[in-house]
């Protein structure tokens, strides 16, 4: 049997995944994210949770945005309360999609969930290995409901082996996955990443594992469980730091805003602030110096692995360079010689910025309780064509509803529902 994906309400706005209907268990940012991305593409989301203060990121503050109305679409006619305070954090995970408030321990609700997973597509869950199982809800319960799901399945060490059952969190998972020993000034000085990387990465992983899935379900008609952890995604991302040690043998460690591998490639101060270089080939050092009036073949400095090995002189010898040039002059003289580089900016300077709204990574939506509210828009851009072959359309997906109040949605997909 062809997979059929299941019709999305009229109001659903078109996009690569229009029809889709993924349910989204999850809680925090892992498996938000996935949902989130999913969204983005167009498919429905519909997040289940708890009607006992939802999504526990919804207090993850501050800071806060505070309700401005009353309830959201509907909310009067469904009886629905309007929203509390919510956390930024909540905000940041989880447009696109509805809000559905179940307990999954009350066998109504459950029964709720289980007419919604029947419909499905996609299921999304970051709960410890076992909930699910414990709930009723085992591999085989959910494909008994619906043999052509795909369930998103995320945990934070794996969903086997010895430590399988252990709970994770972003930071610890950064430290045991190594990246902070990559992270930080030098070796002594281990850092986090500045975002929930982990997170973040599993919930990339994982929308990119679903639509293989869903790929495959065309060829099959089945779906199957795609499972990913927050230490597979950080170890899937050690790229060359992790080569350096399986394939040569050398333990990398964190040395500050500096490559490891490449010379010049790094933060470098000026008269006013910093810069970035990036000199990723001898002939963008040709360029360099020809730029800065320095000798391209000075002792230490003639090929690339001398300068890893003489970093030190080199930073002196750059910084010495720029030390009468504002970071305008430097970074004009860098564009001239056609050498990458660039500034440190804050987020306030980045969500200024033309070139980011230029790409559609800020987006404002609507929120019936909380106004206008501006956000991270998604990464991804589509485009077809012109008709006449002399350009392009762009086709992106770009009517985005802001995140839901809790159970905003309740009393109208139970309605969906009853319908069949």
């Amino acid at each position: 049997m062809e997979p059929q994906p299941q019709q999305s309400p009229p109001d659903q706005p078109p996009g690569p995944l229009s029809g889709y209907l993924v349910v989204d268990l999850s809680r925090a940012l892992a498996g938000p994210h996935a949902g989130m991305m999913l969204g983005d593409l167009g498919a429905r989301v519909i997040k289940i949770e708890n009607p006992q203060g939802g999504d526990e990121t919804r207090g993850w503050g501050p800071p806060y945005v505070e309700p401005q109305g009353v309830g959201g679409p509907g909310a009067e006619a469904d009886g629905a309360a309007g929203p509390e305070r919510v956390a930024t954090y909540f905000l940041s995970c989880n447009r696109n999609k509805q809000s559905v408030a179940l307990d999954l321990k009350d066998a109504a609700d459950l029964r709720v969930l289980e007419a919604l997973v029947a419909r499905a597509d996609v299921l999304v869950e970051n709960f410890r290995p076992g909930v699910l199982d414990r709930l009723g809800l085992s591999t085989s319960r959910l494909e008994e409901l619906n043999p052509q799901l795909v369930v998103l399945s995320i945990s934070g060490f794996g969903h086997d082996g010895p430590e399988g059952g252990r709970p994770g969190y972003d930071q610890i998972a950064q430290g045991e996955g190594g990246l902070m020993s990559l992270t930080g000034s030098g070796p002594e000085d281990p850092q986090r990443v500045g975002v929930p990387i982990g997170d973040l990465l599993a919930g990339m992983y994982g929308a990119y594992g679903v639509l293989a899935a869903l790929l495959e379900r065309e060829r099959t008609g089945r779906g199957q469980v795609v499972r990913t952890s927050l230490l597979a995604a950080i170890v899937g991302v050690h790229a060359f730091q992790g080569t350096r040690w399986t394939v040569a043998g050398q333990l990398p460690a964190a040395q500050g805003n500096h490559h490891p591998s490449l010379a010049p490639y790094g933060l470098f101060g000026c008269a006013d602030g910093a810069v970035q270089v990036a000199c990723g080939n001898e002939s963008l050092w040709r360029r360099f110096c020809a730029a800065f009036g320095l000798d391209p073949a000075a002792e230490g400095m003639a090929s690339n692995a001398e300068r890893v090995a003489n970093r030190p002189q080199l930073i002196e010898l750059l910084e010495g360079a720029f030390a009468s040039s504002t970071m305008e002059q430097v970074l004009a003289r860098l564009a001239e010689a056609g050498v990458p580089g660039g500034r440190v900016r804050d987020l306030r300077q980045v969500y200024e910025w033309e070139q980011t709204r230029s790409q559609g990574l800020l987006v404002d939506v609507e929120h019936p309780g909380y106004g206008r509210v501006s956000l991270p828009g998604p990464p991804l851009r589509f485009f077809r064509p012109g008709g006449d072959g002399t350009g392009e359309v762009e086709t992106t997906f770009t009517r985005h509803t802001a995140p839901p109040a809790l159970d905003e949605d309740g009393a109208r997909v139970r309605r969906w529902l009853a319908e069949g």
